[in-house]
């Protein structure tokens, strides 16, 4: 709020200098805006220990041999 009370909100930017033309009014907003705001947060690593497809087991054949084949890394 103002120091008078009314609920006008203050500006964000005010040119100080009346000989401003517009294009350098412009050229301001242009380079202020493009700074932005705090960085983007980077994207939290995916954890691969719970993916859905671990859960999901093999099917081995039967036969000889199977038995052995179960226990190897695939």
């Amino acid at each position: 709020m103002s120091e008078h009370g009314d609920s006008t909100p203050t500006p964000l930017l005010r040119i100080v200098n009346p000989d401003a033309t517009a294009e350098e009014v412009a050229a301001l907003v242009a380079v202020l805006s493009s700074i932005g705001g705090p960085p983007p947060t980077p994207a939290r690593p995916r954890r691969v220990w719970n993916a859905p497809y671990r859960q999901v087991r093999v099917a081995y054949s039967h036969g000889p041999g199977s038995w052995r084949g179960s226990g190897l890394p695939r």
